[in-house]
């Protein structure tokens, strides 16, 4: 079986949840032993469609643009048995180059009119491959892929062989999350064996895929402090973890979770330890973490018997933690106080890093 795979993200490998996860699923067909080539349309050279309808008059069945859709993808389109349509969720459907692909295979049909099943259409002059269908949003809720499934339903119709719908594929990137992302990748490989072997997904495989990561609370709260700390500063999402920045807190809940995300359990073996925060100006009150052999637990408000405890005005404390404030300068200047274990202090560097 020959399966050819157009991933239309427009970001890099490692970095595409698009990629991550049709990776997974071309591993899969790979091991049930199909023929798959995975093709970047970002590096492509793709014409949009300018409805000449060359391809149905002059010179029928090949279209007048002279780029790699005509010279390439097109000649491998119609020699696949399987081509897997990978997009991120754009307005609500795929995006513009993975439109443009597919409105440049009009070449394979025939310009006159047919009734079939009661359905206007036109004939073919070659029979397309079989169509799955992959798609991720950073939305967590599953109706969002509602769009796009009527789309490729519609177009493909009986030749649509799986819709593979991940929401929520931001969190698959939250070290939090790495177990149900391994899984989850798990259950995407099995569904490329599936398709190659049955010709579809069993349903306990796309439960599998699309199973709930986190909750819609942290996602937004996380999102909403990530795109806020962006226009602060006035850089893209991808300058912003390219200078290695860290979303600024605008509440104790989202310190906390900043905080517990930039845990880095494996510099705390042994460590047991309460770090007690307590804030005041514009954000008032008090947080704790509770550190036990590499495991930390955040909770509101003031801890028993706190090891350490910071008591600072909120904004000071968030320039320490974004990295716009020097803290040891700031400690010697007084701008915060602490009291406890001086040396879990110097530590703090070494016990978190940026989510």
């Amino acid at each position: 079986m020959k399966v050819i795979a157009f991933n239309s993200s427009p970001r890099a490998e490692g970095v595409s949840k698009t990629g991550i996860m049709l990776d997974a699923l071309v591993e899969g067909m790979r091991r049930a032993g199909a023929e798959v080539e995975t093709i970047a349309l970002r590096k492509k050279k793709i014409n949009n469609c300018i409805g000449c309808y060359t391809c149905w008059t002059r010179t029928p069945g090949v279209c007048v643009h002279k780029d790699d859709m005509t010279g390439e993808l097109f000649p491998k389109w119609l020699e696949a048995d399987i081509a897997v349509y990978a997009t991120p969720l754009y307005f609500y459907t795929m995006n513009a180059s993975l439109k443009a692909l597919i409105e440049r295979t009009l070449p394979f049909v025939q310009p006159f009119i047919t009734r079939v099943a009661g359905r206007l259409s036109h004939p073919l002059r070659h029979n397309p491959p079989k169509a799955v269908v992959l798609s991720v949003a950073g939305f967590t809720d599953p109706l969002i892929f509602d769009q796009l499934s009527g789309y490729v339903n519609f177009v493909f119709r009986n030749g649509l062989v799986a819709e593979i719908y991940r929401p929520g594929a931001e969190m698959l990137t939250w070290p939090e999350y790495a177990r149900t992302k391994e899984s989850i990748l798990e259950a995407v490989a099995l569904a490329g064996c599936e398709i190659v072997q049955s010709g579809k997904v069993s349903p306990e495989t796309m439960e599998r895929i699309t199973r709930p990561v986190g909750d819609l609370d942290s996602f937004t709260a996380m999102a909403n402090i990530f795109w806020q700390s962006c226009i602060r500063e006035g850089v893209t999402p991808e300058e912003f973890w390219e200078r290695n920045m860290v979303p600024r807190p605008d509440s104790i809940p989202t310190f906390m979770m900043v905080m517990s995300r930039g845990f880095k359990p494996e510099r705390a073996e042994k460590l047991n330890a309460v770090m007690q925060f307590t804030f005041s100006g514009g954000v008032e009150g008090s947080c704790h973490f509770l550190i036990d052999d590499g495991k930390i637990e955040a909770k509101e408000g003031a801890a028993a018997a706190p090891d350490l405890i910071v008591e600072s005005s909120f904004d000071t404390w968030m320039d320490v933690i974004t990295g716009k404030a020097d803290g040891q300068q700031l400690f010697m200047e007084q701008k915060f106080k602490t009291s406890g274990d001086l040396m879990l202090l110097l530590r703090m560097q070494e016990l978190f890093g940026r989510p």
